[in-house]
């Protein structure tokens, strides 16, 4: 009888120094994170909410986790999850920006519009979600109302860059060069050290024909900067215009090694044979 007793005493003690409360599995998470240990974090989020179901504060559980799955490339579990906080906060900016941008970055850009929409409607000048929606107005080739978004920025910020960044893309796209390159030259001036910048205008002087202005402005962000692979892409596009088709199939090769669209990168290297 006295090791049953023992026995269950010890027992409790051990059961009690193993469970864990909703703050613990929360704070555990972000000890994952730290360690970038992805799947033990969204565990011990999915622990915390299991633990305490109706718990208010789930929503901003819910909104991590859809990140950490985001983050892990699960896009439908982190759809769910961010849809799932919105159902509980709908009127949430952040949670609308987060769904927005998962949505634009499946593809899905009709829908990332609609969130973009109804978080303008809460906050009309949200800056980000304004260029971002201006951006998705491009795609569907919308000049109009991307016109519009990047004109109520310089409205609500006149220093901001993002304004202007977003009618130099959308010059470049009617085909405006010129003025392109001029927005940019002046984006560049009051903004030297934003290599996203001078990638950009690499674009746009590939498109112009200027191909050692392209390839000048590529050295400046592969030089002061980890490239990635859509500036190897570029480079292989302007080495491949120069004939130079032999460093072009290496950037292309590279790009595809840092796991750039296949199917884009498999006509390309054709161009290189």
């Amino acid at each position: 009888m006295r090791f049953i007793f023992l026995f269950i005493i010890y027992s409790a003690f051990s059961f009690g120094a193993l469970a864990q409360t909703y703050e613990e599995f929360i704070e555990k998470s972000y000890d994952y994170l730290e360690k970038e240990d992805l799947t033990a974090a969204e565990e011990s989020l999915r622990a915390a909410m299991r633990l305490e179901p109706a718990n208010p504060y789930n929503y901003a559980l819910l909104t991590n986790l859809g990140t950490i799955q985001r983050r892990q490339g699960k896009m439908d579990d982190a759809l769910l999850s961010y849809s799932t906080a919105l159902s509980r906060r709908p009127k949430d900016i952040i949670l609308l920006g987060n769904r927005a941008s998962l949505y634009a970055e499946m593809g899905e850009t009709d829908k990332a519009i609609a969130d973009y929409t109804f978080l303008l409607l809460e906050d009309p000048i949200e800056q980000n979600a304004l260029y971002n929606r201006g951006i998705l107005f491009l795609q569907k080739r919308d000049f109009l109302q991307a016109e519009a978004d990047f004109d109520k920025i310089l409205e609500v910020n006149e220093k901001t860059i993002y304004g202007r960044l977003g009618h130099a893309i959308m010059e470049r796209m009617r085909g405006n060069y010129e003025e392109s390159e001029r927005i940019y030259n002046y984006l560049i001036n009051e903004k030297p050290k934003d290599l996203q910048l001078y990638e950009s205008r690499a674009e746009l002087y590939f498109l112009m024909g200027k191909n050692a202005r392209a390839k000048s402005d590529i050295n400046k962000v592969m030089s002061e900067s980890e490239p990635t692979a859509s500036i190897y892409v570029l480079r292989g596009k302007v080495n491949l215009a120069q004939y130079e088709k032999e460093s072009a199939k290496k950037d292309f090769l590279k790009a595809q090694e840092m796991g750039y669209d296949q199917t884009i990168i498999n006509e390309l290297l054709k161009m290189t044979e």
